[in-house]
């Protein structure tokens, strides 16, 4: 631990890197908390790789057709968007369920990626790097970019906080009330897609879900209020992402991983201490 925060004093990637951490928990415990709350934590990896598909469109359209101030994450942003909007869409009016446009939306955007990238001259590596983004190369406009997410993200979850809690809990009694279910939750869904790949072109998408979901998970067994959980959540992903770059720094381990590693390890601790309390 000495020898991480030694470093961290010496090197600004560490820097950068722990602040993206800090930074991106609170979007996360946010979003992660409506997004478990719906039971649409599958949303996140269907929205992460359909992106592919805006990215190979933008880029293609980019080096063929010459439209230089098109940027794969420009792309990336409105495929998430779209998807997200078709998610809800197809959920609510065909009633279908929302796994299952998931796993659909997730194969045809990947597929629609490939084939453009195959079309488009030249090898392309750094398109999968926006998907599996590497914390340790977060720069200082990357953390700027998280901060702005942050104040959207909580700005808007604060805003409408009655109105998402409604829609993710009790869709019928929210009707009743006269909230706007249909609005509110594509409203969500386009906040939790445009969480997911901002934070993905950055952290990568493995440590993103596992962000979203592991944290909430976590909290669940010690608050029940959803804002309660929003903020412990907040807290426990700031300590897993500070604890697994700081372990990962010495042994020179992947820090996504270690923090996904740990993240699930503290998990389980819990729920099997919740479970052997129950029973005490």
């Amino acid at each position: 631990m000495s020898e991480f925060l030694e470093a961290l004093t010496r090197h600004a990637f560490l820097q950068y890197a722990l602040l993206a951490g800090i930074i991106a928990s609170i979007a996360c415990g946010v979003v992660g908390s409506y997004v478990v709350a719906r039971r649409i934590t599958y949303l996140a990896g269907g929205v992460a790789h359909c992106t592919l598909g805006g990215m190979g469109v933008a880029r293609y359209l980019q080096q063929v057709h010459g439209w230089e101030g098109l940027h794969p994450l420009h792309g990336a942003v409105v495929a998430a968007l779209i998807a997200a909007l078709i998610i809800g869409w197809v959920s609510l009016k065909a009633k279908q369920r929302e796994d299952t446009v998931i796993s659909a939306l997730w194969a045809i955007g990947m597929a629609i990626g490939i084939l453009f990238i195959a079309k488009t001259p030249g090898y392309y590596e750094d398109l999968m790097s926006y998907l599996f983004g590497n914390i340790l190369l977060v720069s200082r406009e990357d953390v700027f970019l998280i901060a702005g997410l942050d104040v959207l993200v909580v700005g808007v979850g604060v805003l409408f906080y009655n109105k998402f809690l409604a829609v993710c809990f009790d869709e019928e009694f929210a009707r009743l009330r006269g909230v706007r279910v249909e609005f509110y939750y594509l409203l969500l869904l386009c906040l939790a897609a445009l969480t997911v790949v901002v934070l993905v072109t950055v952290v990568g998408l493995v440590m993103v879900i596992a962000l979203l979901t592991l944290p909430v998970a976590i909290a669940g067994h010690f608050v029940s209020r959803l804002w309660h959980v929003m903020i412990l959540a907040t807290v426990i992903s700031i300590v897993l992402t500070s604890a697994g770059l700081a372990i990962s720094y010495g042994p020179e381990l992947p820090p996504g991983a270690t923090t996904i590693t740990l993240a699930g390890a503290v998990y389980l601790v819990v729920l099997a201490g919740t479970r052997v309390w129950r029973r005490a």
